[in-house]
């Protein structure tokens, strides 16, 4: 028997999935995350599933490692050589501000000033040599940045993405003399004007690649120990993925992969249950990331910032995080505003209800508070909650203070964090002009269930879907994800002053290096899709719109008509007369891995409208203002096609699903809760 495994590591569990090859048996594992080594987690959470390890034929893994040591600024320190004059371009940015009605603020860019260095040559905007590469100025600065101590080291050169000659011939000398493999080109990672961007999204790949590659080694060697016969496969942040070489490579790729993977699994999940418009969202201990599904397919963004100048050009399944899981400390400012997060308890101490020694109450502790998570059998908890200990915090630190008793104050935590949420899903859906009304919400991650129902009835949506397995999908999205490469190439000029033969050479050499890129990974995939677009606007704009481009009937007069037409459904005007520019050549090449049959995977067969056979028992829960006794089922052994109305509380695994009173529910035929809300 042989087995398809992936593994997600959050801020706060170690998420993983197991699902035979042979009979679709599935095996769940969540295990705290290990801050100081992931690959300890990640170790404990295989051998919970309790599979044979050199059975494992399939193995792909989700990292927050490049995101957290980007973001913690715990990453390589880090050298750049760059064209005379322009040191400081990663550090001047466009002029924002770290808070936009600030008057102060501060930022510390990943290449501190005095580890960048300058170096005579000049390429203009056309690729043009102005003035040639001084060689001997290039290695004198290697060796001054070997002995300052840095461990990686940043080649940007001004307009590389037109003509990359000097970058290469400036690697080609420090690779002599360096010492290390951690070299990055900018013309390599995006070949895309606006230097800003490019030596931004450059900085991050050359400030995480040494921990990624350490990471990836570790992980790598110590699966090999315990006889996983499979090489490693790494998620990347436009929900493909890539081999664990390419991610010690291209590292910037595997910035936000854990949550790109499970807007991936809930795109195929919703498009199996019949749903192709929805909003994801991903709740787990210490972020809630929200995500679009439009038409059955995820959108993606390649104009992302990680942070406060901290650019990241790079294809990314557009994802909106902020600080709200279950972790998430409940408090009161100075002025007695009560506040949900961002700050979080993580898995040390944790919440409360942990019993790690966690003293400030957390969302978690409010949910347990006030019965839609079970006292008695909480995960990764041995025995039952002190609850006293939590009414006690809520009451002293909250109610106090604001005049009200434990379990409003716990109620009015619930209300902040919601409306917290909520305020994120209408920034993806109201800002890019949907309305969260025509979307169905999907509901995952360890705490998604939990607040998946309240928060579609804060945005008026009429439906959500509960997975089958919601605190996996992440890990389960790693499973279903494709191998897919991005590849982009300025050409910035005219449409009339293009010819057919010169775009379809780039389109062809660009798909020529995703298919060796699909060759060199070794993945087994069905087939090669591969989706050629333009980036246009009309002369004298700053932004674009992409439209696609077809090789083999290439007219190059049509690619007018196609902005026109663009620019017409987005803004509704029509600015025929003006010239079109064509900025950016992409290729997307995709490795189209064998479907996962979900359905196999659904624990019970067994089919029937009455959901009384699952149920555990009841308790008191708290709705609205008042405790309703509410049944308890067990998810799992839910029958197919059961039918039933809330108030209801179902337990699994690696979650728990709150059903507000009124609510019906459908269990489908992959086991999905279909919940729809009252009116």
């Amino acid at each position: 028997m042989s087995f398809h495994i992936g593994v997600d590591i959050g801020g706060t569990f170690t998420d993983a999935i197991s699902i035979s090859a042979e009979t679709g048996d599935v095996r769940l594992s969540k295990v705290p995350t290990t801050p100081d080594n992931q690959a300890k987690g990640f170790i404990a959470g295989l051998r919970q599933l309790d599979v044979a390890l050199p059975a494992i034929s399939w193995l792909v893994h989700g990292t927050t490692v490049g995101t957290n040591a980007t973001l913690e600024r715990n990453g390589a320190k880090c050298g750049m050589i760059t064209t005379r004059g322009f040191r400081d371009i990663i550090e001047l940015g466009r002029r924002e501000r770290p808070q936009l009605f600030g008057l102060f603020g501060t930022f510390e860019p990943l290449v501190l000033r005095r580890h960048r260095l300058e170096v005579t040559e000049r390429v203009n905007a056309s690729g043009e040599t102005l003035i040639p590469l001084d060689e001997k100025e290039v290695a004198a600065a290697v060796l001054e940045l070997k002995r300052q101590g840095c461990e990686a080291l940043l080649i940007a050169f001004l307009h590389s993405y037109a003509n990359p000659e000097h970058e290469r011939r400036a690697a080609e000398i420090a690779a002599g003399l360096w010492g290390s493999p951690y070299i990055t080109r900018s013309s390599d990672i995006l070949a895309e004007f606006r230097e800003t961007e490019r030596f931004g999204t450059a900085a991050i790949n050359a400030y995480i690649q040494p921990r990624i590659h350490r990471y990836v080694s570790r992980l790598k060697t110590e699966l090999r120990e315990h006889g996983v016969p499979r090489d490693l496969v790494i998620m990347q942040a436009n929900g493909g993925i890539m081999s664990a070489e390419a991610a010690c490579e291209r590292s910037v790729a595997t910035v936000l992969s854990g949550p790109a993977a499970g807007v991936i699994a809930a795109a195929e999940i919703s498009r199996l249950a019949g749903y192709k418009n929805v909003i994801t969202c991903d709740m787990g201990g210490t972020s809630f990331d929200v995500g679009m599904i439009v038409d059955g397919t995820p959108m993606v963004s390649s104009d992302r910032d990680l942070g406060f100048r901290l650019p990241l050009r790079i294809p990314i399944i557009d994802i909106h995080t902020i600080g709200a899981g279950g972790g998430s400390v409940i408090s009161l400012d100075e002025g007695g505003i009560l506040h949900a997060g961002p700050r979080s308890a993580g898995s040390q101490p944790g919440p409360i209800a942990y019993g790690r020694g966690g003293v400030e109450p957390t969302v978690t502790d409010a949910n347990v508070l006030l019965g839609r998570l079970s006292s008695k059998a909480l995960l990764a908890v041995d025995g039952p909650v002190d609850t006293a200990k939590i009414r006690s915090a809520f009451a002293t630190r909250i109610g106090v203070p604001l005049g009200i008793g434990a379990e409003d104050a716990a109620q009015a935590a619930l209300r902040i964090i919601n409306d917290k949420m909520a305020g994120a899903m209408r920034l993806v859906s109201l800002q890019r002009g949907n309305d969260p009304r025509d979307f169905t919400v999907f509901a995952f991650g360890g705490a998604g269930p939990l607040h998946g129902v309240a928060l579609a009835r804060e945005l008026g949506v009429p439906r959500v879907i509960v997975p089958y397995v919601p605190g996996i999908t992440c890990a389960l999205g790693c499973i279903i994800a494709d191998v897919r490469y991005d590849f982009v190439q300025t050409v910035s000029r005219l449409v009339d002053a293009v010819t057919a033969d010169e775009i379809r050479g780039v389109l062809q050499m660009q798909r020529a290096a995703g298919e060796l890129r699909l060759r060199d990974d070794a993945v087994p995939i069905e087939r090669i899709e591969v989706v050629h677009e333009g980036d246009m606007q009309y002369e004298g704009q700053t932004y674009s719109l992409r439209v696609r481009i077809d090789p083999a009937h290439l007219d190059v007069g049509s690619l007018s008509g196609r902005l026109r037409q663009a620019y017409l459904e987005r803004f509704k005007i029509d600015l025929a007369g003006f010239r079109a520019k064509l900025i950016n050549l992409r290729t997307v090449v995709t490795g189209v891995r064998p479907r996962l049959d979900l359905q196999r995977i659904v624990a019970t067969k067994r089919r029937g409208t009455d959901p009384a056979t699952a149920k555990l028992g009841s308790r008191p829960v708290w709705f609205g203002d008042r405790w309703v006794t509410t049944p308890i089922y067990d998810r799992i052994a839910l029958p197919i096609g059961a039918i039933f109305t809330g108030p209801a509380i179902l337990n699994q695994m690696d979650t728990t699903t709150v059903i507000e009173p009124g609510n019906g529910v459908r269990v489908d035929d992959f086991g999905n809760l279909i919940v729809t809300l009252a009116p």
